[in-house]
């Protein structure tokens, strides 16, 4: 299961590097912190909800569940990211 793990790995540096982006930006733009906390308040709950998702072994096809959540790890990521680049 070295994909699940690999899969894991990249949701957590995915959002983690988000949230580091999104609290220099904070930092930087006292101004704008409320936006920023949102997007990580937002990240948190992708986290969350992705890891659930890849946890979760009562799916019927697992390799096309694994495929779901890396392509919404990918669609969900870019959009905190823009979120971030519009800070």
């Amino acid at each position: 299961m070295a994909s699940i793990r690999d899969l894991k790995q990249d949701i957590n540096f995915v959002l983690g590097d988000i949230i580091e982006a999104a609290l220099i930006t904070q930092t930087v733009n006292p101004e704008k912190t409320e936006a920023s906390e949102k997007i990580v308040d937002d990240s948190i709950d992708t986290f969350d909800e992705l890891i659930a998702r890849v946890n979760d072994r009562k799916v019927e096809n697992r390799k096309a569940h694994i495929k779901a959540v890396r392509a919404d790890l990918e669609t969900k990521g870019r959009a905190l990211i823009e979120r971030v680049n519009a800070l």
